[in-house]
């Protein structure tokens, strides 16, 4: 009769690893996909004021970006300390405006042209005479759907 050997309790099996450079390429290759790089430069100070009766912009990608603001410290020499327009990433003129929604609406999908919001990223201590020229050349394109970034916050702290 031959010897049955016992088998030693607790004893788990190796583990492959076979699969795990395929995971591993796998995990590479979807983050390669769904990484969103960064658009826009920032060229202008951007220190948002805080507001209580915010509400998130749930569609990113029917929003149109326009930032206004002083220019950083780097741009101060060539632009001044007034304050200016930023669209993409390059300074522009309010006249300029008009004409960057149309094309950025031009290059959004059709079904999307008519739900496109435009978010103004206005410094806090930017001219408001500023602004209202930039609304105005928004109504002459007919975007009339803007929003105003802020935080969230005391909207008192923003007297000085």
């Amino acid at each position: 009769m031959s010897k049955f050997n016992k088998k030693k309790d607790g004893d788990l099996p190796a583990v492959s690893t076979a699969s795990l450079p395929d995971i591993v390429f796998m995990l590479l290759f979807f983050f390669m996909t769904v990484t969103v790089m960064k658009d826009n430069t920032i060229k202008v100070k951007n220190e948002l004021p805080k507001a209580t009766e915010i509400k998130k912009l749930e569609k990113k990608d029917r929003v149109i970006t326009i930032f206004v603001g002083q220019p950083n410290q780097e741009y101060q020499k060539v632009f001044g300390t007034e304050s200016k327009i930023q669209l993409n990433d390059k300074f522009a003129n309010v006249s300029d405006v008009g004409d960057y929604i149309l094309a950025e609406r031009a290059k959004k999908p059709q079904e999307v042209q008519n739900f496109l919001t435009t978010s103004l990223k206005v410094d806090k201590d930017a001219n408001m005479g500023l602004i209202a020229d930039i609304k105005l050349q928004l109504r002459k394109v007919n975007a009339l759907k803007v929003n105003y970034t802020t935080y969230e916050g005391d909207a008192f702290s923003n007297i000085q």
